[in-house]
């Protein structure tokens, strides 16, 4: 099926099978960021904002996408480097595996709830997002930082 996506502000003309889920589109491109780990729509790491709302890049198909904006990691790169910079300074980096779907929830937590504060609905908010590195200490401390930026 021929379809039009608008990733990153750019517009890609594809050719892609009906079934086609966004996060195999997205690595195809190349899009590295969008990773795959769980293939259980358990783990976050596949999360994009579509329309400026976290979705699993896993459970949507591409098809259904058309038509609609999405962000990667690497549209969002002046928010990243903020917020990269505070999981650096607390230790939270580790491995890294985990941070780019970490990362697209934290700009998007920030950008619904730009004045939340509440360290129970910001843990629920990310939730999704597996590590199995940091512990998430160092990473909250970073979210906390950020929020207040």
């Amino acid at each position: 099926m021929n379809i039009n996506l608008n990733i990153n502000n750019k517009i890609y003309n594809l050719q892609v099978d009906v079934d086609e889920p966004l996060l195999k589109t997205l690595r195809t491109l190349g899009f590295k960021s969008v990773k795959s780990a769980c293939e259980t729509s358990n783990c976050g790491l596949c999360t994009v904002l579509i329309d400026d709302l976290p979705h699993l890049s896993c459970t949507i198909l591409s098809v259904q996408c058309e038509s609609k904006k999405i962000v990667t990691l690497e549209g969002l790169s002046e928010e990243v480097k903020i917020i990269g910079d505070f999981i650096a300074e607390e230790g939270a980096d580790q491995c890294g595996f985990c941070s780019s779907g970490f990362i697209v929830n934290v700009i998007s937590l920030k950008r619904l709830y730009p004045d939340i504060r509440d360290e129970l609905f910001i843990k629920n908010y990310l939730s999704g997002n597996l590590c199995r590195c940091t512990g998430y200490e160092g990473q909250m401390r970073a979210v906390r930082k950020y929020l207040e930026v």
